[in-house]
């Protein structure tokens, strides 16, 4: 039996726990995905393990820890879990993995015109199903205007929980409450700007990632700003967030009204009928032909909206008294 073995000099200015995680919690974590054993002798890290390409990766990513941790930077659960799918996907040769995007490029006929939309609108709605790409283009577009310099920051925001934002009753500090809920503005950031980029600009910033209540009172100048599941805004919600807009930005604002999970009427359904008919506003409808995910995920879409249309007439043919038997029938 062969065992890999990988030697990791432990820097004098960088403490053990800061690399291994409290209670060595980060270690068991790799211990446990790579089934390998890591340990510490002196002022090394070892890791050993049968599996060579197991060992490599483990080695990479606790390399890549103890340079941002040389930074000055502390790395957060979350960004810890990125660094270790990151090094995942670039050690095996079938993933695709884009560190970087120049021009952003659609895959159907919708994104197009979602894309061409922001080019020439201020504030573009996306509504439509997930998988859609709404949030990942908005990201991206969000990302090439910066490296441009047609922007000096991006912030990004959504409704930290479904009803009201109530964060107090989360464990946790301000990061480890909000942050479930803003994983998905992190996903495309991340898989764009790769880990230590990404964590840099946050750290100066440039990228801001916020809940939506921490946006009133201020104005939002030279930046690209994006809501995200804004299905599940209130009106006052969307009312104030649309009015931070300041000069040079850009809004996109990103929902599928099939997912409301908020009691109150949403802000961007209403939205829709407020602001239809002014210049540089724009919504765009996405529809399940834009679906880029899983080819099931398309089938799973439109089977909920074919029950959930059924279910409606359901409800307004027997409000009017009329039968159903397996299929419609006429009044009676």
């Amino acid at each position: 039996m062969c065992v890999n073995v990988r030697r990791i000099q432990i820097p004098s200015d960088v403490a053990v726990v800061e690399i291994l995680g409290q209670y060595d919690n980060k270690a068991r974590y790799l211990r446990r995905r790579y089934n390998v054993d890591i340990s510490v002798i002196d002022d090394e890290i070892r890791v050993r393990g049968e599996d060579e390409r197991s060992v490599e990766i483990v080695e990479k990513i606790l390399r890549e820890v103890i340079n941002i941790t040389r930074e000055g930077h502390l790395l957060d659960w979350t960004e810890f879990e990125y660094i270790v799918e990151e090094n995942e996907k670039i050690s095996n040769p079938s993933e695709v993995y884009k560190k970087s995007v120049g021009k952003v490029k659609a895959k159907t006929e919708g994104q197009r015109r979602y894309l061409e939309a922001i080019e020439k609108n201020d504030i573009v709605f996306a509504i439509g199903p997930a998988g859609t790409g709404k949030t990942y283009l908005a990201s991206a577009v969000a990302v090439d205007y910066l490296r441009s310099g047609k922007v000096q920051r991006i912030v990004l925001t959504r409704p930290a929980v479904e009803a009201g934002e109530k964060l107090g009753f989360l464990p946790g500090d301000l990061a480890e409450k909000v942050d479930p809920y803003l994983r998905p503005l992190y996903d495309a950031l991340i898989d764009m700007l790769g880990v230590e980029k990404f964590i840099s600009l946050r750290e100066k910033n440039v990228i801001e990632i916020a809940p939506l209540a921490y946006m009133r009172g201020r104005t939002l100048n030279n930046a690209f700003i994006i809501l995200d599941e804004a299905q599940n805004t209130t009106y006052e919600q969307m009312k104030m967030f649309l009015t931070r807009m300041g000069f040079g930005s850009k809004v996109v604002v990103t929902g599928d009204i099939t997912q409301i999970d908020i009691q109150e009427r949403s802000g961007l359904v209403v939205a829709q009928e407020i602001l239809k008919d002014i210049d540089g506003i724009a919504f765009v409808y996405l529809t399940d032909a834009d679906v880029v995910r899983h080819p099931l995920v398309k089938k799973i879409i439109r089977a909920y909206d074919r029950y959930e249309r059924l279910e409606r007439e359901e409800r307004k043919y027997s409000k009017r008294g009329v039968r159903n038997e397996s299929t419609w029938t006429e009044e009676e």
